[in-house]
């Protein structure tokens, strides 16, 4: 129902929410949510568009979710420019409301519970980032209680939280169903980012590297190479084309994010590496 030349209002708080979604509600309508941290960029147009085709209205929620980074991470520096967002989102005509909550609305004082999470979150992201998922899959749950939508978009560039978020709704019955939403790329390859911001002109070059590599990795795959072989090669290769750290470069099982030792079941490589201080993680179909 939205259109490019009509306004998205934006609420902050959670009675706001329950008003706006309790009157669609009663009218019957489907809805769906596109979480963000805001710093939109045309991947998260993609998942406004899939929620428009999904359900009649579309909730983006934008918030930086200070429970999900670490004290040595970019919390401070995360880039937020809500008019802009807006703008966006009004320009392209998906998105009928936008939940911009401050973190003491999320987590008023007192605030003391966090969910523990397993099965896909095991492994990979939790290896180097162990606060990660306990502070993502508290918010997201929160998001989901507050706005009870039929819907909710995530990135697949994200893919092992997609996973874990599925479990989260599926796991303690919230009944929302959690949409994977293929990743936007640049011509390059590179997976859109927030992140991408912080690259300068030559780590940009660098980063292209990432999308290849994992091309490169799953193509030996396929041709029967060992995993473990072709893992450490693509870490390798990484480093040699200009990455300063590698995290992981990993072939897993697409449903479970268990480890293989064989190509025998539908596959995944997943891979997070550094340029200086800039993150950036992506994945690929095997």
């Amino acid at each position: 129902m939205s259109t490019s030349d009509k306004a998205v209002p934006v609420i902050t708080t959670r009675a706001e929410l329950r008003t706006a979604v309790g009157v669609w509600r009663r009218a019957g309508l489907k809805i769906a949510l596109v979480p963000s941290m805001g710093a939109l960029h045309a991947g998260h147009l993609a998942l406004t568009r899939a929620a428009r085709a999904a359900a009649d209205r579309t909730v983006v929620s934008i918030f930086v979710n200070p429970a999900q980074f670490a004290p040595h991470e970019d919390f401070a520096r995360y880039p937020r420019n809500l008019d802009q967002d807006r703008l966006m989102l009004e320009a392209a005509g998906t998105a009928d409301l936008i939940y911009a909550p401050t973190p003491t609305e999320m987590y008023p004082e007192g605030f003391a519970t966090r969910i523990v999470t397993d099965g896909p979150a095991r492994g990979l992201e939790t290896d180097f980032r162990p606060h990660f998922f306990s502070g993502v899959t508290t918010v997201v749950a929160k998001l989901f209680l507050q706005c009870r939508p039929d819907f909710a978009m995530f990135g697949e560039k994200d893919y092992q939280q997609l996973l874990v978020v599925q479990h989260l709704s599926r796991d303690l019955d919230i009944g929302v169903d959690v949409i994977g939403v293929p990743t936007v790329r640049e011509t390059d390859g590179l997976a859109l980012s927030s992140r991408n911001a912080y690259l300068n002109q030559p780590q940009r070059a660098v980063a292209a590297a990432l999308n290849r590599t994992l091309d490169i990795v799953a193509s030996r795959v396929k041709t029967g190479i060992p995993i473990p072989q072709a893992e450490a090669e693509g870490a390798a290769e990484l480093i040699t084309a200009g990455f300063d750290r590698v995290d992981y470069v990993a072939v897993r099982d697409a449903q479970t994010l268990a480890p293989l030792r064989q190509l025998s079941v539908p596959a995944r490589v997943l891979a997070a590496a550094r340029i200086g201080s800039v993150r950036l993680i992506d994945n690929k179909e095997v």
